[in-house]
This record gives C-alpha cells, structure tokens and sequence, in this order.
C-alpha cells in the first residue's frame, strides 16, 4: 500500500508540475483558434507548400496540428481535398511536429534548450516532405477518407471561446493526470520490487545501440507508449531520481522528438486512408539514425575536447 501511495504522490506531483504549463499554453491557443491568427499563419505557410509537393490549403492541418494537435490536423485534412501523397506528406510532417507550444514547454522543464527541440522536429518534418515529394511519384489519385468529417461547431462571442479554452485546458489536464498517475505508480511499484533494473538490463542492447546509458530506458518506453509530453513527466523524475546525464538527455529526446507515442500516433492517421506500416517505419528508422548519429558526434566531440584539455594540462 505503501508503494501505491509514493507512486500516486509522485504522479500528482508531475501532474501539477506539467498541469501549470498545458493549461495555460492550451486555453491562449484555442482562443487563438477563433481569430484571425490562424489565418494569417496558414498565408505565410502557403507559398512553401508547393516545395514540399504540397497545395496552398494543405498549410491549414499544418497549422492547426502544429499549434494545436493530431486531432485538429486530422479533422482539417479530412474537410479537404488532397491526393494520397498529399495525405502520406501530411501525415509523415504531422507525425515528426505536432503540438509544439505544450510539447516544447515540457521539454523546457526537463531542461532542454527550446531551439534545439524545434529545430529537431520542423527540420525532420521540413526534411522528410522534401524526401518524399523528391522521390516518390505516385499517389497521385484523390484520397478516399475511412470517415466522414463531422462539421465543427462554430463558436461565437468572447465568453463562448474562453468558456471552450477553459474546457479544453481542463480536459486536456484530466487525460494527461489519468495517464501519468498509473504510469508513476506502476514505476514506482517496479522500482521498490527491483523490477526496473530487470527491465533497464533489458534493454540495455537497445540504449547501448543509441549511445545513452541503462538509465534512460523507463523514459524511453514511457515515451514510446504514451507520447511525449507523458515519457518527459517520467524523464523529469528521472532525472531527479536516476542521475541521468544532460547528454543522455538530449539524446533520449532526440529519439522521442522523432519516434514517440508510436500506437496512438500512428492508429489516428488510418481514418486517412492511408498505409500507416510506412508511417511507423520512417519515424522508428529515422528516430534511430538521428540518435546514432548525434551520439557519434557528440561521443567525438568530448573526446577531443578531453584530448585537447590533457595535451593543454601537460
């Protein structure tokens, strides 16, 4: 009883901790949704569409998945009409950004540079619709949507649209706790039990592969499964807990950045009618070479770094 209760403790701390930054950032941007903000961003969008292989009107599931989430994305892209390529770019830009006002704040409070996580994902999104537009030919038939888009509900006057910030902001808390709470509590009974360093032994092959220590595993797995703003509320107690490294940090993000929440994100573009087995692959190869590679240079960059400050010492 005793673990259930540290383990709850520990989720409503995160909740808390993370709870202070998704409903304020939530509640500003689904008010923002109301104005002509959206419309502004999307115009600006719209002449690198066509770079990307994409059309004008594609720059508003961009918008509204990159500002607000998934679900907004999904819900545009299902109101308009797109190729398959056009959906699969999307979907494959949707998949590396998405969220990145809530997403990049959590990140903050792991203690991660801002820049260096919204570079990482606008550029593997910019990277990989260029990829795909460059190489791949096909698709060019009209998408046949696996469901129909229901309308949205037009809200109007300002209390209607605070009232709608506020209900999403709440919901939005409520999932979040409803997901990290078990989450703590079951870490919690795997710490105290010795489970987690079974589990961490594991998949040491895996962390070894990407060049970060054993350490670094329960975040991974959190991340993978839950997304990435739940694996940095366990990342957060790691750190504080397991001593995890700012290398190992940046390199564990890295790989979430890329590949994270790989069930959900992954099932929620099928009503698209797309193939989503391509979806995963690219995120999971790309997530893992992105981390290789940075752990290379990084693994470099200290040893000569440690070479320079011994030739300087002797």
């Amino acid at each position: 009883m005793g673990m259930l209760k540290r383990g709850l403790m520990v989720g409503l701390k995160t909740t808390w901790t993370l709870g202070k930054i998704i409903f304020p950032i939530t509640l500003l941007v689904t008010m923002l949704s109301h104005t002509p903000v959206m419309d502004r961003l999307t115009s600006l969008l719209a002449p690198l569409m066509s770079i990307l292989g994409l059309s004008g009107e594609a720059a508003i599931p961009l918008v509204l998945g990159n500002v607000l989430n998934l679900y907004a994305a999904i819900g545009a892209i299902l109101t308009l009409e797109l190729t398959v390529k056009e959906v699969f770019i999307l979907a494959v830009m949707l998949s590396f950004s998405h969220n990145l006002f809530v997403e990049s704040a959590v990140a903050k409070q792991v203690g991660l540079k801002i820049w260096v996580v919204l570079l990482v994902r606008i550029g593997l999104a910019l990277v990989s619709a260029w990829l795909i537009n460059l190489f791949w030919q096909g698709g060019q038939e009209i998408a046949e949507y696996g469901l129909v888009a229901s309308s949205q509900e037009t809200v109007n006057g300002f209390w209607p649209i605070v009232y709608q910030g506020v209900e999403s902001a709440v919901l939005g808390i409520v999932q979040f706790a409803a997901i990290v709470i078990p989450i703590m509590m079951g870490i919690q009974i795997m710490k105290e039990l010795g489970w987690l360093n079974v589990f961490s032994r594991w998949m040491s092959p895996f962390t070894r592969m990407l060049g970060i220590r054993e350490n670094t595993s329960t975040t991974l797995a959190a991340g993978l499964m839950f997304g990435l703003a739940f694996g940095a509320g366990v990342m957060i107690q790691a750190v504080k807990e397991d001593g995890v490294a700012k290398k190992d940090l940046y390199l564990v993000f890295i790989f979430l950045v890329a590949c994270h929440a790989v069930i959900e994100d992954t099932l929620i573009f099928i009503p698209l009618g797309i193939p989503v087995w391509p979806l995963l692959i690219i995120r999971i190869v790309t997530a893992v070479l992105l981390t290789v590679a940075v752990a290379v240079v990084w693994n470099r960059k200290e040893k000569r770094d440690a070479e320079a400050s011994r030739a300087y010492g002797a």
